[in-house]
């Protein structure tokens, strides 16, 4: 992972992030106008940004040793992260099932004092640091069927490596608030998983954090299901679930896939059982 850095000790890559960002459009223009149905399903749309860095590609933003010559012009400069939360924009999706993945965000941004105040390729986005790695944060601004509209090329701007873009969303599959971190998955018939991957040129191999709301009951429609916000004991399970998760993604962010993340992963999925 090792790569010259000629940064000075007085730069941060948070401070390059931040003067390498184009003038900002206004958040309206930005993004266009949707349909609500979006919020769950809607076919992809033709035309979309490539994403520039195939599955292969290595980093181009790395980690650097100092040179023994002259140790105070020099700084570590780590490769970057790009942590992802999928949901829905408005306040009529705030604190539905659908949107755990903004809450996610919320949650890290707090926790890490990142302020999100800028639009940037139909996202709101925020630059900070986890440790001494930066992180960029975002919140696709889109419905959820089109997020990877700005993922894609967010990932392609700040050159971010696919094994670094960290998706946050929503799973049925798991039970309410338990938490599952993978190396890398499927779209499991996820719309807005369908479309970052699709905006990725395809490419599956990124990491993800799943937040479990379980299965609608009975014979509730799925769309429904979704867009409803939890009831009192599934709320407190998913605010238990965001800190777990927070601390989850710090390891994930320092020290990659170690064996503390497996041991998380356990940790998840038997939480709710009683013994």
């Amino acid at each position: 992972m090792a790569a010259v850095s000629l940064f000075s000790s007085a730069t941060s890559l948070p401070t390059i992030w931040s003067s390498l960002s184009p003038p900002l459009p206004r958040a309206q223009e930005a993004l266009g106008t949707l349909s609500m149905f979006d919020a769950v399903s809607y076919p992809r749309r033709p035309g979309r940004t490539r994403f520039r860095t195939k599955c292969s590609v290595s980093a181009s933003v790395s980690v650097q040793a100092p040179l023994p010559e002259n140790e105070d012009r020099f700084k570590v400069e780590y490769t970057p992260w790009m942590i992802v939360g999928l949901g829905n924009p408005g306040n009529k999706y705030h604190g539905t099932r659908h949107n755990v993945g903004f809450e996610m965000i919320d949650t890290i941004s707090k926790t890490q004092g990142i302020v999100m105040n800028t639009i940037q390729s139909k996202a709101l986005v925020g630059i900070g640091s986890i440790g001494e790695v930066p992180i960029l944060v975002v919140k696709p601004q889109a419905y959820m069927s089109y997020s990877g509209e700005a993922v894609g090329p967010l990932a392609a701007y700040y050159q971010v490596p696919l094994r670094h873009i960290l998706l946050v969303y929503d799973e049925m599959s798991l039970p309410n608030g338990v938490l599952r971190l993978q190396p890398k998955a499927g779209h499991g018939y996820h719309n807005g998983v369908k479309s970052v991957v699709g905006h990725l040129d395809g490419c599956r191999d990124f990491p993800r954090l799943c937040i479990g709301i379980g299965n609608p009951p009975g014979t509730m429609d799925m769309k429904a299901y979704l867009l409803q916000k939890f009831s009192t004991v599934e709320r407190h399970q998913i605010d238990a679930a965001l800190g777990q998760g927070v601390e989850a993604v710090k390891t994930l962010v320092l020290n990659g896939f170690d064996p503390n993340i497996t041991s998380f992963n356990l940790r998840q999925k038997y939480k709710h059982h009683k013994v």
